[in-house]
């Protein structure tokens, strides 16, 4: 049964203010660097603290957004979270030292964090298990247009002999989050269970349920690999690794990171009607070797003997094949945190998923960064035997799901699936 136009019409605002995020954050994450050590004349140390920043307001505003979003519902939580990173956005871009600096940068951080998971909530409930995968791949691949297109504007307006060209970045992206909760408000959300419609639970309660789901904790471990090995290190240890060991140009460096996007939006769509009809787990599976071989290419590129032409390329191909994986997780991977959350916790579950990608991203850069810069055969093996680890993680995760949990089309037309895409009985079970 396909959703209801009332869904359909809310998934498409949905979408809007997926873009709409996305386009802003692109503006000002690739120059916050540069603005606070360079235009701002707070020094590197500074502007290493501001990123730093960024992820610790992540790790403690989720643990208590997923209650929020299961209490209050997705929406009121984003509507907040809008407001929070639109002022902090807008006093980063006015912050003249550098307490003024990372108090904007909690509140940016903090905003941008619980956005992830009550979007991601929003669409669970606007959509059905038969139509989740389609949806959350629309989501990715917005996402990605939103950050190239926000990020090659915002390059041609950026001027580093001018603070007021970067004030002018800042008051853009908080002008789209507060586009954003225009267009956000007149979201007409279905009724979805909230925790007052159950008996009443305590946070502790519900994080105890949610690490009593064994599917759930294996699917978390296995998050954290995914994202520590692959978005973790894209920034930091390989293109530290790049520079150093393959003598890649800063301009390489950019179109690798061009073709990784560039390979997620033309790819998306066609790599989503390959993974619908098969497990979700052997999905996974596929993307652990897919970038296994890109790790394979990256020892190619720095400790091979080939021309720099051909270093180069590798290179390339090395962040075009992660963006094939990232194109096959996207419809794979939320879609499966909604399915394994009891009925009316998909905010909690989605929550902690984002906190665990949170804590694999500040973990990443720690570790990859300083390998990538100078350890470059250690690194390129750890990181080969990370993606073979996710292999090997997701096989054995398939067998702990339910086989509606790891095929979804057999939900089609079944009363067994419940709305958030949790099977009511076989979750029960594990729960």
């Amino acid at each position: 049964m396909n959703v209801t136009r009332a869904m359909g019409a809310a998934m498409r605002r949905i979408h809007v203010g997926n873009a709409l995020s996305a386009f802003g954050l692109g503006f000002t994450v690739p120059y916050l660097y540069v603005y606070v050590a360079q235009v701002r004349g707070l020094g590197a140390m500074t502007a290493g603290l501001v990123l730093a920043v960024f992820a610790v307001a992540a790790l403690i505003v989720l643990p208590f957004a997923g209650r929020a979003i299961v209490r209050r519902g997705p929406l009121p939580v984003l509507l907040a979270a809008l407001v929070t990173a639109a002022l902090g956005a807008l006093s980063l871009g006015l912050a003249g030292n550098a307490a003024a600096v990372l108090l904007s940068a909690a509140a940016l951080g903090a905003g941008q964090a619980v956005m992830q998971p009550a979007l991601a909530t929003m669409i669970v409930d606007c959509s059905t298990a038969d139509t989740r995968s389609r949806a959350f791949a629309m989501q990715f691949f917005l996402q990605n247009l939103g950050l190239g297109i926000g990020g090659l504007i915002g390059g041609h307006l950026v001027d580093v002999t001018r603070v007021s060209s970067f004030t002018l970045l800042f008051a853009i992206e908080a002008a789209m989050f507060l586009l954003l909760v225009v267009v956000m408000a007149t979201v007409r959300m279905p009724h979805s269970p909230r925790i007052e419609d159950a008996p009443a639970e305590s946070a502790k309660g519900s994080w105890k349920q949610l690490l009593g789901n064994r599917a759930m904790v294996q699917l978390c471990v296995l998050g954290f690999v995914l994202f520590f090995a692959c978005y973790g290190q894209f920034e930091s240890g390989l293109s530290a690794y790049g520079v150093e060991a393959a003598g890649i140009s800063t301009s390489a460096l950019g179109t690798a990171l061009a073709a990784n996007t560039l390979m997620i939006v033309v790819a998306q769509f066609a790599v989503l009607k390959f993974v619908e009809r098969r497990r979700r787990s052997r999905v996974i599976a596929a993307v652990g070797l897919i970038w296994a071989v890109a790790w394979l290419t990256a020892g190619y590129a720095g400790l091979g003997h080939g021309s720099q032409e051909m270093a180069t390329a590798a290179f390339v191909s090395t962040y075009a094949l992660f963006g094939l994986g990232e194109a096959m997780l996207s419809p794979t991977v939320a879609p499966l945190v909604a399915d394994l959350a009891p009925e009316g916790m998909a905010g909690q579950y989605n929550s902690a998923f984002a906190l665990v990608k949170q804590l694999a991203l500040a973990v990443g850069p720690a570790v990859g960064g300083p390998l990538g810069a100078s350890l470059h055969a250690p690194y390129i093996v750890t990181f080969l035997l990370f993606s073979l680890g996710i292999t090997v993680l997701a096989l054995r995760l398939g067998r702990g799901l339910t086989p509606v949990q790891d095929r979804p089309w057999l939900a089609r037309g079944s009363r067994v699936v419940t709305r958030g895409g949790a099977p009511a009985e076989p979750v029960a079970a594990e729960a």
